[in-house]
């Protein structure tokens, strides 16, 4: 158990000394792909960095929005209660409902502003979120569903930059693979000839 906990711990050095210590038989093609491996994986780390901060703005702002002082009030369903409308396909229902000075207000709500809307008759109760000026508006998420965007949000900056830098290395190792062919071909055509004719 020791002896593997010793290599393991030694595995990161002996791999950086194995790329980047000098070494005849390195050729420039190598040499290069190790720098190409090594600005991917800085672009890498950047790319989940980006991708924290830009889940963090977007939980910010979803945030910010939920509390731009919205309030919750009781909305009085008006006859004949709501009704399906067949163009929207929602509900929408005539209502009654106060604002935070006492005052009322009367409106049409849909099933977007209120959504337990669906089926209620006349004289029923609904929960609808107003704004500062006493209109209703759609309801904001709550924390879970921050989260859950938010969440969403950087996993998707973060696999769509790995694609890229995937791309990335692939194209270049198939352009270093066609050079060291290439290279390779040249020296055996140099060498072959002189090869052969010593069998």
């Amino acid at each position: 158990m020791g002896r593997h906990q010793h290599w393991a711990g030694f595995l990161p050095l002996r791999l950086a000394r194995l790329y980047l210590r000098p070494n005849e038989l390195r050729r420039s093609s190598d040499r290069l792909e190790t720098a190409v491996l090594g600005v991917l994986a800085a672009a890498l780390v950047a790319v989940f960095m980006l991708a924290a901060l830009v889940a963090a703005h977007v939980y910010r702002t979803e945030q910010a929005a939920a509390q731009a002082g919205l309030r919750i009030a009781d909305a009085v369903l008006a006859p004949p209660g709501a009704t399906d409308d067949s163009h929207s396909h929602q509900a929408t229902a005539r209502a009654t409902w106060r604002l935070s000075d006492g005052a009322e207000r009367s409106g049409v709500l849909s099933s977007g502003t209120a959504p337990g809307l669906y089926g209620k008759p006349a004289g029923a109760s609904v929960w609808v979120w107003l704004d500062r000026s006493g209109d209703p508006v759609t309801p904001p998420p709550d924390t879970i569903g921050m989260a859950v965007s938010a969440t969403l949000t950087g996993l998707a900056v973060s696999v769509g930059g790995g694609a890229v830098l995937a791309f990335c290395y692939r194209a270049g190792q198939r352009g270093l693979d066609r050079y060291r062919l290439a290279s390779w071909s040249d020296a055996w055509s140099v060498t072959g000839p002189r090869w052969t004719s010593r069998q």
